[in-house]
């Protein structure tokens, strides 16, 4: 097995330079978390990821192509040997091991990931012996690629979803361990890819983009610019859907109806396929969807989707059920919301956006009582709704150890691996805080450090101290709900401008041992339903809030009195309010965990 010192002289560089792109984030291992409920996520997936079996993972890859099991017991759910797209699963899990090794150097987690991947290349190779193409690799036969191609895919498989999951987990093995070995196997089946698709028309692959691919686009822009082949990025614009492209280049959002996560990673696919090409196109399909599913497709917790679909513009409290904000749909936003915020960093409704969804649906959405993360699919949105109230086929609760590997399960993985990944960011002049959690940041190309301390969002400040000496900018997100923010240098006012809304700039020659706060005053305000205005959740700061309701049944929501919402803690979110005539206490939604709650309200009065 290489070394880890050998496998990181092996770590790719981008060769097709990244057209648009002008702030950059840090490599993970220069970020970590501090004590916060972003570290606990973080911890209680590291324990599931060292915890769960990897022979067991690799029982659909070593059947289908006719090796042995090694004994491993198959799994239950959506990686059972009948499950459609059985193997989607395993490249989340590649790419949460190749997280963890980015920002812990975890062996045992560099370990499993090398492995799985020398398994995945024995499966490869092993083609001729089970009749396999060259170069294929998946946990279900290759005929399911010729029905999917001829329109006789009747069994609900999402084959080219399942594959792409299986490359992205290769690609950041690859980027980030520097595994190259993965790199083999990657590029190996994006040649099989390559021969499969180059058959077709261009009629008889549009047709084909009608069946869930991932985000194709996406996995091959990045090998492209890895690799300087353009080879891929003739692939990569082959999985372009131009029914779905087509009208959001054009600025009309005809979401409405569509399954909503086959949708976001292909917007993905186009940013990737921007900052590839440079095509302008691209950039339009990207932002316009953004634009169009957080102002008119969202809900106040960041999540979006109802029953997996979208549904018309601004239609928000007509499907407040339990089958809202499926997880994946808002793990994927976030990746595009980064990859637009690159490209155009002075906007700070990016991160005000992935601020609110990470902090209000993201980290609610794992068990804190489960010691390993499990998480809930869908997001209840309805009165008297509850987290881990999952799908039909989730039995109605959390996930588990090995009889769920939904979809959700795999990119909640990710998710709470990679959460110091968009805290700070940076380009040749300037230090970007985005995000406030208690953190450290090691600037090692000026030999800074950055140590964040706050409890935010509880509180509404947080500290930078700066070690280490350099003239650059740090540039602070003044988010638009805030009002008056405060800023200081050592005690003193920064007497720089922080309107919310902007980024507040401090420029200056720093010295070891500056001190940074930040003060962002929070209010109570309203998130109205953008269909009814009637009907709103309540929000503190960043914070949206939820009424406890014990074990209580709502078949309507509630009338909030606002007037009559009051802060009960100082020091914390503790909130009480009068609906229907009784009082009800009220918390951050994020930690609205083991009982009925409520998010949004008939509302009634203004708030005091």
């Amino acid at each position: 097995m290489a070394t880890l010192s050998a496998m990181a002289q092996d770590i790719p560089s981008i060769i097709v330079p990244q057209a648009g792109v002008s702030a950059h984030p840090f490599e993970m291992r220069q970020v970590s978390l501090s004590n916060s409920r972003w570290l606990d996520n973080q911890n209680r997936t590291l324990n599931y990821l060292k915890f769960v079996d990897v022979d067991r993972l690799l029982y659909n890859f070593r059947t289908t192509h006719r090796l042995s099991t090694n004994g491993a017991r198959a799994n239950g759910g959506w990686d059972a040997p009948d499950f459609p797209f059985r193997s989607h699963t395993q490249g989340h899990f590649l790419t949460a091991w190749a997280h963890c090794y980015a920002v812990l150097r975890d062996s045992t987690c560099q370990q499993r990931a090398t492995y799985f991947i020398a398994e995945l290349a024995k499966c490869q190779s092993n083609n001729n012996v089970a009749g396999f193409s060259r170069g294929y690799l998946s946990g279900f036969p290759e005929s399911e690629f010729s029905a999917l191609e001829a329109g006789k895919l009747s069994n609900g498989n999402v084959p080219y979803y399942a594959v792409h999951k299986t490359m992205a987990g290769l690609l950041d093995a690859w980027r980030i361990i520097g595994d190259t070995k993965a790199r083999d196997v990657l590029l190996a089946l994006a040649g099989w890819v390559d021969g499969r698709t180059g058959k077709l028309s261009s009629n008889q692959m549009q047709t084909m983009l009608g069946t869930e691919f991932g985000g194709m686009n996406d996995v091959l822009a990045n090998i492209y610019q890895l690799t300087g082949d353009k080879r891929w990025l003739t692939v990569a614009q082959r999985f372009d859907h131009a029914a779905v492209f087509n009208p959001l280049a054009s600025n009309q959002d005809q979401l409405n109806g569509l399954h909503a996560n086959t949708q976001v990673p292909k917007w993905i696919g186009a940013s990737r396929e921007y900052t590839a090409t440079g095509t302008k196109r691209y950039l339009d399909i990207a932002s316009n969807a953004w634009d169009f599913t957080v102002g008119a497709h969202t809900y106040a917790i960041g999540g979006n989707s109802q029953a997996e679909h979208f549904r018309p513009p601004n239609a928000i409290a007509g499907y407040l059920n339990k089958d809202t904000a499926e997880q994946c749909n808002t793990y994927n936003m976030l990746k595009l919301t980064r990859d637009l915020w690159a490209m155009n960093p002075s906007a700070t409704k990016y991160f005000d956006f992935y601020e609110r969804a990470l902090i209000n649906h993201l980290l609610g959405a794992q068990n804190p009582s489960d010691s390993h993360g499990h998480i809930t699919y869908f997001t209840p949105l309805n009165p008297g709704g509850r987290r881990g109230v999952g799908p039909a086929w989730g039995g109605g609760t959390w996930s588990t150890d090995y009889e769920s590997f939904w979809c959700c399960q795999g990119t909640a993985l990710e998710t709470n691996t990679k959460l110091m990944d968009s805290i700070y960011w940076h380009n040749d002049t300037s230090l970007y805080v985005n995000l406030f959690t208690s953190s450290t940041l090691n600037w090692s190309q000026r030999d800074v450090k950055i140590t964040q301390t706050t409890t935010y969002p509880i509180s509404d400040t947080t500290t930078l101290q700066v070690t280490g000496t350099g003239q650059w900018n740090m540039l602070i997100r003044i988010p638009a709900w805030t009002s008056a923010a405060e800023m200081r240098v050592n005690g003193q006012p920064a007497n720089v401008a922080a309107e919310p809304g902007t980024y507040a700039v401090l420029a200056r020659t720093w010295q070891p041992g500056d001190e940074v706060t930040i003060k962002l005053p929070m209010n109570l305000r309203t998130v109205p339903a953008n269909d009814n205005p009637n009907i709103a959740a309540l929000a503190y700061g960043p914070v949206v809030l939820s009424g406890n309701y014990g074990s209580s049944s709502l078949s309507s929501p509630p009338t909030l009195a606002l007037d009559s919402v009051r802060k009960v803690s100082g020091d914390g979110l503790v909130f009480t309010g009068m609906a229907d005539g009784r009082e009800v206490g009220l918390g951050p939604f994020y930690e609205a965990q083991g009982f009925n709650y409520n998010v949004y309200w008939a509302v009634r009065g203004r708030l005091g």
